[in-house]
């Protein structure tokens, strides 16, 4: 059987669910960004990517949930309010069973975030530059 790639409008609804995961989005908004009703979008985003579409809205949120865990340290209730999740509960639940742990076990295997200080662009542009001269001008000058 030959792979074919799923059909412009299901990655229409998979992009506007990848761009805005934190928002109230739901199945029916992906549906009619593809332009199809709901029961048809269903059944043609599961055959084209594997998974539901609501099971592939909550994987995004929940990675986006793990990645502010890691590198922040703010509240799990914020945190899952950020990413478009309204029940703690529910948030904990599906977080535990796609992580294999709570959020707040998630967090504590990772340094606190005030402890990984950001170093600002201007220092790693300045230290990234290159530090010997190459350039033949340079070497002209010297001659002189």
């Amino acid at each position: 059987m030959a792979f074919a790639p799923p059909a412009r409008h299901l990655l229409r609804a998979r992009d506007l669910a990848d761009a805005r995961y934190a928002e109230a989005l739901g199945v029916e908004d992906m549906a009619r960004a593809a332009g199809l009703s709901r029961a048809h979008f269903i059944r043609e985003f599961r055959r084209a990517f594997g998974e539901s579409p609501h099971a592939y809205l909550l994987t995004r949120r929940l990675e986006r949930a793990a990645a502010l865990l890691r590198s922040t340290d703010r509240q799990v209730a914020d945190v899952c309010c950020s990413v478009g999740l309204t029940s703690l509960g529910s948030f904990t639940t599906s977080f535990t069973r796609t992580f294999g742990v709570s959020p707040t076990a998630y967090r504590e295997r990772y340094p606190p975030a005030a402890e990984m200080a950001l170093v600002p662009g201007c220092f790693v542009r300045a230290y990234g530059r290159p530090q010997r001269r190459t350039f033949r001008e340079d070497s002209e000058k010297s001659r002189a």
